[in-house]
């Protein structure tokens, strides 16, 4: 019995090494580009993840002025500050976020239809 390998099985996580991983220093931060629908052909992109470092008010008023719509920057309690664009404008964020340098083009999710 003792030449015998016998396994005792154990609780198993397979999300360890994910978190272990989400843990250390190198750990990914994501910008989040949603839309959501208004009514009918209405719809609102919101803009979520970036460095507190950078002005939001600041990267609003260039935003509203290239891609002509109105916008503001709302406080969420759980998000911190979101930046919320009238009309679809996903593609056109992400491309701006890229051009600015202020984001890498692998660190920009676009979530939505």
């Amino acid at each position: 019995m003792s030449d015998l390998d016998i396994q005792i099985p154990t609780a198993f996580d397979p999300f360890a090494d994910a978190n272990a991983e989400d843990a250390g220093a190198g750990a990914k931060e994501y910008v989040h580009i949603r839309i959501q629908q208004r009514n009918g052909r209405k719809s609102l992109t919101t803009v979520q993840g970036l460095k507190k470092e950078f002005s939001y008010n600041k990267i609003l008023k260039d935003l509203k002025k290239e891609f002509c719509c109105n916008g503001t920057v709302v406080q969420d309690p759980e998000l911190g500050k979101v930046i919320q664009l009238q009309g679809d404008q996903r593609k056109n964020f992400s491309t701006f976020l890229v051009q600015a340098g202020i984001v890498k083009k692998d660190s920009i999710k676009i979530h939505g239809f």
